[in-house]
């Protein structure tokens, strides 16, 4: 099988590997769509996205359109006479007449079991819900939300501690891997596509600032989920008194153990924090302005006494 013609469209770091896999396997990427340099960093400097970083170093066409509705983007898009377009993450809606252009298609690789978790952040709703599974999916493109019919899918076991970052490591290489295999299957006219079912729809909505924040009445279960499942970014957070009135904490990781008390309150020296049922012991912890850190060398510098409440 000779490679095909690909457009590539993604942003984030999620979606360089499935590019440098797809590069590996012999498929001619004919130019690279990202979104446009944004502000980023104390200086606010324009910061390009980590695909268009990538399709540099590949010597491969980048464009940041600010819209794929225009006329003049449609033609731009069908001068690259592709086969097909692989989308991982690019953050821009593709309109029906974009869809409609590479013979083979438009295939989008998705984090989630679709048609569960369709939308914007499928992997820390997966672990933010308590699921045991997740995955990647490949779908061909349609005008609805993540819609498409499935060509190959990939599951993930949700081991009891994985975080979302540890998760979105492991599903942007499972994704680079299935994405390969399906375009080698497209390509000798091997791939089938199945509908998705209507039964078990849920939406990722994106996460709020407000569901970051623990309430520590809840259960040592719903909040170790929260945390991992927030876990680096943006990060579940409490308030706590370091002797200077309430301040940020985050906390990055923790495990459960035996343990109960007032909710919120600081049950020993190791941080051992009672919740509504059940205990968390903090592993990880991040104070505003400051590096992450392990608990025990953090509570050297910023002391929690035993009793002292965190809400």
């Amino acid at each position: 099988m000779t490679g095909l013609r690909v457009i590539f469209m993604g942003t984030p770091d999620f979606a360089v590997p499935t590019l440098s896999t797809i590069i590996g396997h012999g498929h001619e990427v004919v130019a690279c769509y990202t979104r446009a340099p944004a502000k980023a960093g104390r200086g606010m400097a324009l910061k390009q996205s980590p695909v268009h970083d990538a399709a540099i170093r590949f010597g491969i066409p980048v464009l940041t359109p600010s819209t794929l509705k225009s006329d003049e983007a449609t033609e731009e898009f069908a001068e690259y006479q592709a086969d097909v377009a692989v989308v991982v993450a690019y953050g821009m809606i593709l309109p029906k007449r974009i869809l409609d252009i590479p013979p083979l298609g438009c295939l989008n690789l998705h984090a989630s079991l679709l048609p569960r978790w369709r939308g914007a952040a499928p992997i820390q709703r997966a672990i933010m819900a308590g699921d045991v599974e997740t995955g990647v999916a490949v779908m061909k493109m349609a005008e609805g939300l993540d819609t498409g019919a499935v060509g190959m899918v990939e599951k993930l076991t949700i081991t009891p501690n994985l975080t979302a970052g540890e998760a979105h490591d492991r599903l942007a290489m499972l994704g680079a891997d299935v994405m390969a295999r399906a375009l080698a299957a497209l390509g000798r006219g091997g791939l089938t596509f199945v509908d998705q079912p209507d039964e078990g729809v849920v939406y990722a909505r994106k996460i709020t600032n407000e569901e970051c924040r623990i309430d520590w009445s809840l259960s040592s279960d719903v909040i170790h989920n929260q945390i991992r499942g927030l876990s680096p970014f943006p990060g579940a957070f409490t308030m706590a008194d370091f002797g200077k009135g309430p301040e940020r904490l985050k906390i990055l990781r923790a495990e459960r153990i035996a343990g109960s008390g007032k909710t919120g309150s600081v049950l020993d020296e190791r941080l051992a924090i009672a919740c509504g049922t059940g205990a968390l012991r903090l592993l990880d912890v991040q104070r505003a302005g400051s590096k992450p850190m392990a608990a025990d060398e953090f509570v050297r510098g910023s002391p929690l006494p035993v009793g002292s409440v965190l809400s």
